[in-house]
């Protein structure tokens, strides 16, 4: 596990100064950044994206969901360096896997494409795991978060579904199905993503506190999106989610029932 370092200062080994990445005025990290945008046909979103990332990242990683507009043309004009990888199925959570799968950073953090999320709270999230936590989880309804992109329908629906992973699976959630998100890329040993929609966001909150992982809240802004439609459907998509909720539940009490299942849940819920 990382922790604080300080800016190196003058008189110091050149060598070692040059593995350090200034994240802010008072932060430097030596982890490498890899940030994961999964996108389809946000060419005319891209540019409002890009322009928020912090330049000390180590890599951006574009999926490409199968475009048909200039997605990936403008992707490497505006940042020459990005990674390109072609979606091999369909779904958010399959296009997450297969970005998760191409980073080489030690830090991953998920940035959705459509300008709703700003790239300049990357640093807190990232402060947030070099302090400690293995999994920075954005929300939108902790202290300085918020949003301007969720009707009433959907902002019930997240409540609800909030407190039934709380009450199930002892966590201490305010928010549940955000998609910006940054962890330590050990971390998808322990969670082990198996799912294809937008319920993977859920899946991972849930995992990460089954696994005993140590989690911190990162309030967030959500922008509205600038160009488009948003492919999320509120009904199909939180009944995607109750499903999974229920199915972990259901996996959670199959643990239970084995010998030494005190011993092997005994790191769980742990979050922060």
């Amino acid at each position: 596990m990382s922790s604080f370092l300080r800016p190196a200062v003058s008189g110091q080994d050149p060598f070692m100064t040059g593995t350090y990445r200034a994240i802010s005025s008072h932060l430097a990290i030596t982890p490498p950044v890899s940030v994961v945008i999964p996108a389809m046909n946000e060419a005319e979103n891209l540019p409002y994206v890009f322009k928020s990332l912090p330049d000390w990242v180590h890599e951006v990683v574009l999926v490409d969901g199968n475009s048909t507009d200039d997605t990936v043309e403008v992707a490497r004009e505006l940042w020459p360096d990005v990674k390109v990888v072609e979606q091999r199925g369909k779904g958010k959570g399959d296009a997450l896997i297969t970005g998760f799968e191409a980073c080489t950073g030690d830090i991953i953090v998920m940035v959705d494409a459509d300008g709703s999320a700003d790239g300049q709270e990357i640093v807190s999230y990232v402060s947030a795991l070099v302090s400690g936590a293995d999994f920075a989880k954005g929300s939108r309804f902790a202290n300085g978060g918020g949003t301007s992109d969720m009707t009433p329908i959907r902002k019930l629906g997240n409540r609800v579904l909030c407190a039934a992973v709380n009450a199930k699976f002892g966590a201490r959630y305010t928010d549940l199905c955000y998609g910006y998100n940054a962890f330590w890329r050990h971390c998808l040993d322990q969670i082990d993503l198996d799912c294809t929609g937008f319920e993977v966001e859920t899946l991972m909150n849930i995992r990460v506190v089954k696994a005993g992982l140590k989690v911190q809240e990162i309030p967030s802004h959500e922008y509205l999106r600038i160009h488009g439609a948003s492919n999320l459907r509120a009904v199909r998509d939180g009944l995607r989610v109750l499903k999974v909720i229920l199915k972990e539940r259901s996996n959670r009490r199959a643990l239970r029932s084995r010998p030494h299942a005190m011993q092997l849940n005994s790191g769980q819920g742990e979050v922060s």
